[in-house]
């Protein structure tokens, strides 16, 4: 095992030991952040949610916003046309790890899933409404039978983009294959080299990333210490939940991403 990846195991399971699988996001790091949501603009909400939750994700509501909770990750959908697919932009898809393959295949093949294996038979691609492509990981290792695992973007300098997720969301950098990969509560977002310019993300299936933010106010202020500006009006409460406050960045690479603080429904919801 490289030096990387007992890094990200030993993170992983600290992690893991800090957050019980009965809350809904992990505790955040020492920056204040953690793993968020991913948001897909999506043309039927009806078959989305019904795909993700055959995924073994569960339906929750922050008052008017709809998600579907995987350990580790809210997924946020919203009615819109997608301006295109996810591939072709700096967030390509997300993944999951599930802890046994074998329980999971034959419901979604029964569900009729596009499903495409590869060489590895612990891994394999899922593809649902609007073409999302979700991976799939089997680790027999984890403590439920599905949790969040990444979010995977393609950039032209993986090396920057990974220093600049330590820097300004305190992340633990890593190496997972030949991807890079900075490692944030709740996930990691894994980093593959890309020859090519890709889209920013916004508009698209996937239009951002999300991070909850422990003290938004706190953080946004580090944040514009660094050179990065919110994008206007800033910090504001969310129209969709009355104890949500959000904000908006882009990363350099053109990464729409989310600051949210409140973002885990009341108990009881």
């Amino acid at each position: 095992m490289n030096h990387f990846m007992k890094i990200r195991v030993f993170f992983s399971l600290a992690v893991l030991a800090a957050a019980p699988l009965t809350a809904q996001l992990f505790a955040p790091n020492g920056a204040g952040a953690s793993i968020g949501h991913v948001h897909l603009n999506v043309r039927d909400i009806d078959a989305q949610q019904r795909f993700l939750i055959q995924l073994g994700g569960t339906p929750v509501h922050n008052e008017k916003l709809l998600m579907i909770q995987f350990p580790g990750i809210y997924i946020v959908l919203r009615k819109q046309d997608p301006t295109a697919q996810a591939v072709g932009s700096i967030v390509n898809h997300f993944g999951l790890h599930v802890k046994s393959l074998a329980d999971w295949l034959p419901k979604w093949e029964a569900a009729g899933m596009k499903i495409q294996h590869g060489n590895n038979p612990k891994q394999l691609l899922l593809f649902g409404p609007d073409d999302i492509k979700i991976e799939i990981i089997e680790d027999a290792s984890i403590p439920a039978p599905v949790m969040m695992h990444h979010i995977h973007m393609y950039v032209r300098d993986p090396v920057a983009t990974q220093a600049w997720y330590v820097k300004n969301f305190g992340a633990v950098a890593g190496k997972r294959n030949e991807n890079f990969s900075a490692i944030i509560p709740g996930g990691e977002i894994s980093i593959g080299k890309s020859d090519t310019e890709l889209a920013p993300t916004k508009g698209r299936l996937i239009d951002h990333i999300g991070f909850e933010i422990k003290d938004l106010d706190h953080f946004a202020k580090k944040l514009q210490q660094s050179g990065i500006q919110l994008e206007a009006p800033g910090i504001r409460n969310s129209a969709n939940a009355s104890k949500l406050r959000i904000a908006y960045i882009t990363d350099p690479w053109g990464t729409y991403i989310e600051l949210t603080e409140g973002l885990t429904p009341p108990l009881g919801h």
